[in-house]
């Protein structure tokens, strides 16, 4: 009979793992990541699910496919990143969480690169071809995408441009007489990556500055915070407002702008953890044997600090989602691309009659999605609070 105790489940797993099986053992959680999952995935393969052009027809010349024929470089990036993803899921137990996310990200830069030079679509589109095709007959025979229409279609041969939900138009049509379910399928792009890529960036930024000012202390502290609090002073909304009028309406400035203003929250976290973890005494021994100052940060005191940015990173993914549905909303969005914030703009019509449907399916999905990250965000801290676990 052993003498040695062997470890129990909880006591051999990392912190990490732990964190992660404890959000995951919470309903609000569960139901959040289920919501953010289902966008991703509509985010992932809008154009086989809302398309006009057919999947594949069959004319006198043959069968062809103007769905693939007319995938831009944003189509299959987005399509390499999911099968990245995957992958990174599936060698999760192999690798270590640093290596998959490298990979990942490497993937997702070299697939925008190459496509970017290689993919290049039709610029002159034409909706109306395919269905005046398959009544003459020109088009034996089409497979078409779910919801057969694109989100620019602007189905000039509908009688009625706003009409309420039928059973052709499930969500009913805008202004212009393009599909409302489309346009929200398509539009879960924008709100996924206008989330995540905004939010990347106010980390990486808030990790390298919080960093420096909590391990140094000091004078260094002061006049970074000095700055720091000169930063948080600038209003978000009106620099967004601004640029918009002085550069136009780009989403990656967009993104850029929302990223760069978000950053000094999570500086103020990760300085109060790194200087409560200085004077730690594996950090003093680790510079006492002579590493290298991004290795004491980044390897022995960032895994035990970040915990916090990851709670404030789900919250702040929320905020970027509602900032640009604002900016959308008060007509200062994206030109030609659709967004539920564009979306409830035009609840209004130019007529001054207000479209329910306009107004309901966009602010649901905008409300779902802002809670979904606040549910996740909820049950990681509570994971991570220690004072919140009773297992002990």
């Amino acid at each position: 009979m052993s003498l040695v105790s062997q470890p129990t489940g909880n006591e051999s797993q990392s912190f990490s793992r732990r964190v992660l099986s404890d959000t995951m053992s919470q309903l609000g959680a569960k139901l959040g990541l289920l919501w953010i999952g289902t966008v991703a995935l509509l985010a992932v393969f809008a154009p086989w699910l809302a398309n006009s052009h057919p999947i594949a027809m069959r004319t006198a010349e043959g069968w062809t496919s103007p769905l693939l024929a007319h995938l831009t470089w944003v189509d299959i990036t987005m399509l390499i990143g999911f099968i990245a993803a995957v992958c990174c899921w599936t060698l999760r137990n192999r690798y270590t969480a640093g290596a998959l996310l490298l990979g990942f990200v490497g993937a997702c830069i070299l697939a925008t690169a190459v496509t970017q030079a290689l993919v290049e679509p039709p610029r002159a589109v034409v909706f109306d071809q395919y269905r005046t095709g398959l009544a003459e007959g020109r088009i034996e025979r089409a497979i078409l995408a779910p919801i057969p229409f694109s989100p620019t279609d602007r189905s000039r041969d509908n009688p009625v441009p706003l009409e309420g939900p039928s059973s052709l138009h499930w969500f009913g049509t805008d202004e212009d007489g393009a599909d409302v379910l489309s346009r929200m399928i398509h539009g879960c792009r924008i709100a996924l990556s206008i989330g995540l890529i905004a939010t990347g960036i106010a980390l990486l930024l808030g990790i390298a500055y919080g960093g420096l000012m909590g391990f140094f202390g000091g004078w260094v502290d002061i006049l970074m915070m000095r700055f720091l609090e000169i930063f948080e002073s600038i209003p978000q909304l009106f620099l967004l407002l601004t640029v918009v009028a002085f550069f136009g309406r780009d989403i990656y400035l967009i993104m850029v702008v929302i990223g760069l203003t978000s950053w000094p929250g999570y500086a103020r976290f990760l300085r109060a953890e790194f200087l409560k973890l200085r004077d730690q005494d594996y950090i003093q021994a680790a510079i006492a044997c002579g590493l290298p100052l991004r290795s004491v940060l980044f390897r022995h005191m960032l895994p035990n600090g970040i915990a916090p940015l990851l709670v404030g990173a789900s919250f702040g993914i929320a905020t970027a989602i509602l900032a640009e549905a604002t900016l959308s909303f008060l007509g200062l969005g994206l030109i030609d691309e659709p967004s539920w914030g564009s979306m409830l703009n035009q609840a209004v019509g130019p007529t001054g009659s207000f479209a329910m449907w306009m107004a309901t399916f966009p602010g649901l999905a905008i409300f779902f999605t802002v809670f979904a990250y606040n549910l996740i965000g909820e049950a990681l801290r509570d994971a991570i609070d220690p004072k919140l676990d009773t297992g002990s």
